[in-house]
């Protein structure tokens, strides 16, 4: 069938003619609602709970580096260069390289390191997700390739949910080539309805809170 024949077809069915304008869209209704700070941390720990990932609120910077260090146990661990990492102290620690200036390189690392270490720029309470913005401080392949994801945020960036995100985010492209919202392990059902962990990115997942 031609390519302008389909196109006729929908216009007519969307009561349009060829060269007329799309109506503007409508107007986005954003609800944010009023959450105190802890119940969005109570709200965020409970839904990674629930999806089997594991949770840390950590009261100062060193609690959040001594709990890195632990899970890390000596292993072979790749960071982002988050600035919130260098404020932890975490980029410091002996089994962490970071400080890639290829990104062959950091590709090289990530594939043979067990714990990929990141920041987050948003958390969102709602659903127990991580926002990540692909940057130069955080590059999305360390919260993908390796088998454990650890991600250390400040409290601060618990937003409550999708509407207050784009709220403060309108226009994702402007700032990052890739937004990455990650929410609990990865996992998937897809071969007779089996629920399987770790396929298509990490199987374990950390999140600790400052």
């Amino acid at each position: 069938m031609p390519r302008e024949h389909i196109l006729h077809k929908v216009r007519t069915a969307l009561g349009r003619s060829v060269g007329q304008a799309p109506a503007p869209a409508p107007a986005p209704r954003l609800r944010i609602p009023e959450v105190d700070a802890e119940a969005r941390l109570a709200s965020f720990f409970r839904r990674i709970e629930s999806l089997a990932g594991q949770t840390f609120h950590a009261v100062a910077a060193e609690e959040a580096r001594a709990y890195v260090e632990r899970v890390v146990d000596g292993r072979p661990a790749v960071a982002s260069n988050a600035p919130f990492l260098r404020e932890c102290g975490i980029t410091g620690l002996a089994s962490v390289q970071t400080g890639f200036t290829a990104a062959a390189e950091l590709r090289a690392a990530c594939v043979a390191a067990a714990c990929g270490i990141t920041s987050a720029d948003y958390a969102l309470a709602d659903t127990g997700t991580l926002v990540l913005l692909s940057s130069p401080e955080e590059a999305r392949m360390i919260s993908l390739l390796p088998a454990a994801h650890l991600a250390v945020v400040p409290r601060r960036r618990i937003l409550t949910g999708l509407d207050e995100l784009f709220s403060r985010l309108e226009r994702p492209a402007d700032q990052t080539s890739s937004m990455v919202l990650i929410t609990g392990p990865s996992r998937t059902a897809d071969i007779e309805q089996i629920l399987i962990r770790g396929v298509h990115g990490p199987g374990e997942i950390h999140v600790i809170v400052v």
